[in-house]
């Protein structure tokens, strides 16, 4: 039997035993059946879109701006027209 380490954020951990746990597998069993479908299927068994990354860098940037431009009340907005 193999042993692999890998690197994982301590929530995300922490979160992904609670759920595995819920379902009846260890975190081990569950990276085990996602590496199991990926070599059945050849594939990795869910949607890596792009699109989905840049959209929340983009949202996230988006969020950062608005942020910095948002004044806290309308009476503010005027004072600086």
């Amino acid at each position: 039997m193999a042993q692999v380490n890998i690197r994982i954020d301590d929530r995300l951990k922490d979160e992904g035993e609670k759920l595995f746990r819920e379902l009846g597998l260890s975190f081990s069993s569950a990276v085990s059946v996602f590496v199991s479908q990926a070599v059945r299927e050849r594939a990795i068994p869910f949607l890596i879109s792009e699109k989905r990354a840049v959209k929340d860098i983009t949202l996230a940037s988006e969020k950062a701006l608005a942020k910095d431009w948002l004044l806290p009340n309308e009476d503010a907005a005027w004072k600086d027209l």
